[in-house]
This record gives C-alpha cells, structure tokens and sequence, in this order.
C-alpha cells in the first residue's frame, strides 16, 4: 500500500494529538509561613512589649514597673545612712529622709551635678570644689563631692562638729521626732513644717527601720491615724516559708527581714512575725 504525503502528514498529527491528551501538568503550591511582629504601646513611661510570633515559639518581653522615686533613692543609699549612724549616732531614719527631701529623691541639681544631698552651702572655710545656685538668694555657694558617700560624710560632721546640733545627741538614737524637731530649732531649716515632712516621710516608708536595725532593737509600732499601711502578726505554721509570705502580702522578703530582725531566711514554727502589706500600687 503506497502512503502518500498527505496521508502521512494527517497521521503524524493524529499521533501527536493523542500523546499530548494523555499527559498532564503538575502545578506544585509552595506556601510559606509567615511571621510576625506586634509592638504593642503603652504608657509613656513604659517601654514597648514586643511579642514576636514564630514557626516554633512565642517569645514576650515586658516591662516590669517601676518602684517609685524615693523607694529608689532608699534602696542607693540606707547603707550610706546606717553606716553614718554607727559612727555618728545620728538617726539613719533622719539621714535619709533629709537626704529625699532636700535632694528631691536625688533628682535635684545639686544631688546630679553635684552630690550634694543635703543642700550644705559652702560656708567659711570651705576649700573644696563648689556650685552655685539660687537658694534663698541668687547664686549661692554650695559644696560640690566627688562622691554621694562624701555628701553623706559630710553631713554628720556638720552636725557633729557644730555646737548648736549638739543637744541633738543628748537625744535617743531611735527617737525620730526628737531629732526632727531638734533640727528646726536648732535652725537647721526656716520651714517650720519640716518636722513634719521629715516624720511623714520616715513612717510612710518606715525608715525607723533601719534605726532599729543599726541598734539591733525589736522595731517599734507605729501609732497611726490613717489607714496609709496596717501591721498584720503572722503565726507562723508549718509549710510557711519567707518567700511565700512576701507574695501574699504584696511586700519582700527583705522587708519582712528587716522588720523582724531576721539574719537569714529561717523561720520557726509557732514564731510570730510582722508583716506590712504593700498597698501602694
């Protein structure tokens, strides 16, 4: 049988057709997961939270808050005070609430620029480095240290080596009204409420504390007027421990420490311990 030309070119098209209907094309979808970030504002005095969201985990970061100023300035510098009062006898609880005071929690300039915490001008005789600002007057000289802890110093001895502080110290080391009141009439300060910010402030944060500490005193309780903070006794029973107590009550370990005069974490059973809620939020 003779094939022509044309009857070839028609079944080669034919063939074609058939092979091409009986193959299909495969299309493969690739999908990626993806990821993403969130920062979440908040307030202006907190940094961003960040939470990043991957394949695997999700990690937060956040921002704990913040203890208050004059919280901050307590925990820099109680040392400075107890130490001061062991070689001076002047009431750490004093020290340190004129140092909040006068410094503005150590906010002020001369606290900044130059660690000056208690406002001590340069007076005569002063040969050490000096700032000067408007006090009372324009422009006044104040002592300028190196140093917080020379402030510190330098305070007891202006009280110490000055006659008229000098029947501050026929007073009880732990008699913080005392010396308060002392200090203004013996001309420390003109504000004639200063007794009072002084007394505020040692009983709002309980700087008597570390008075009682210094002297190795069971601490005194306060008598209020207001509900600012309420002592509780704790009993202490079995399973309690420092820590657990601490987060119940809102406060630290520490804290509690320092109240009852306790040198390590021990606590025995039966024992009774005080305990000042935090309430401040």
């Amino acid at each position: 049988m003779k094939i022509t030309f044309k009857t070839f070119l028609i079944l080669f098209l034919a063939s074609g057709l058939l092979v091409s209907c009986g193959s299909k094309n495969k299309v493969v979808t690739t999908k990626k997961r993806s990821r993403t970030t969130k920062t979440v504002k908040k307030s202006p005095d907190e940094r961003s939270v960040v939470v990043k969201e991957t394949d695997e985990k999700v990690t937060r970061t956040v921002t704990p808050s913040d203890k208050d100023d004059v919280s901050i300035y307590i925990d820099n510098f109680a040392a400075d005070a107890m130490k001061e009062m062991q070689l001076y006898k002047i009431p750490a609880s004093i020290t340190l609430a004129q140092g909040i005071l006068e410094s503005g929690s150590g906010k002020g300039r001369l606290a900044v620029e130059a660690n000056n915490h208690f406002g001590v001008k340069c007076h005569t005789g002063w040969t050490g480095n000096k700032i000067y600002h408007d006090d009372d007057e324009d422009q006044e000289c104040f002592r300028k240290y190196k140093d917080a802890s020379y402030s510190y110093r330098d305070h007891s001895l202006f009280l110490t080596e000055r006659s008229r502080y000098r029947d501050l110290f026929k007073l009880d080391a732990d008699d913080y009204k005392a010396w308060a009141k002392g200090l203004k009439d013996a001309g420390y300060a003109t504000d004639r409420r200063y007794p009072d910010k002084l007394i505020s402030l040692i009983e709002r944060y309980r700087l008597d504390l570390y008075d009682a500490q210094v002297l190795g005193k069971a601490p005194k309780a306060l008598s209020r007027t207001n509900n600012d903070s309420s002592q509780i006794k704790h009993t202490v029973v079995k399973g309690d421990t420092l820590y657990g107590l601490a987060t119940k009550h809102n406060t630290t370990v520490e804290r509690i420490k320092l109240i009852n005069g306790l040198r390590d974490n021990s606590i025995s059973l039966g024992s009774t311990l005080l305990i000042e809620p935090n309430t401040k939020n």
